[in-house]
């Protein structure tokens, strides 16, 4: 499997892996397109297994060529069981992720990490957010631990 281009969602223009984010056509918003004739379900089950315990298990679904190094492990949070939960819901078992177990606390932080370790990629030295709160608080605490401002 291989990242290919970035696809606008609405109109399906294509564009290179750069550093933008809406279609210049439609300004629909834009995603990672990958090309997935080559993908082995039973390999990419056991690399996913093997990897490691964070969000990099899952590189080959991330928009790199390669898993980046990044300071702050984010992902792979624990499942916490909610019989309580469950059985208000008349449900048989509900399973809540606890997020808490991120660096700075958030589920904010999965993405924060995949974006920041792209925009070093893409040669960025300084990063910033529209935040009210946890998005803010996970870019400064990657940023400060990847070194850049």
């Amino acid at each position: 499997m291989s990242v290919e281009a970035l696809k606008c969602k609405e109109c399906g223009e294509r564009y290179p892996l750069d550093a933008r984010f809406v279609c210049e056509n439609c300004f629909g918003p834009l995603e990672v397109a990958y090309d997935l004739s080559g993908l082995e379900p039973e390999e990419t089950r056991r690399r996913i297994q093997a990897g490691p315990a964070t969000i990099w298990r899952y590189a080959d679904f991330l928009p790199f060529e390669r898993p980046p190094r990044t300071a702050l492990a984010a992902g792979v949070t624990p499942l916490v069981r909610a019989d309580r939960l469950a059985e208000r819901l008349g449900i048989r078992e509900v399973w809540v992720k606890n997020d808490a177990a991120n660096p700075t606390h958030s589920f904010k932080d999965r993405v924060v990490t995949v974006a920041l370790a792209k925009a070093r990629e893409l040669g960025y030295g300084v990063v910033a957010c529209a935040s009210t709160g946890n998005l803010a608080n996970a870019v400064a605490a990657h940023a400060a631990a990847a070194g850049l401002e």
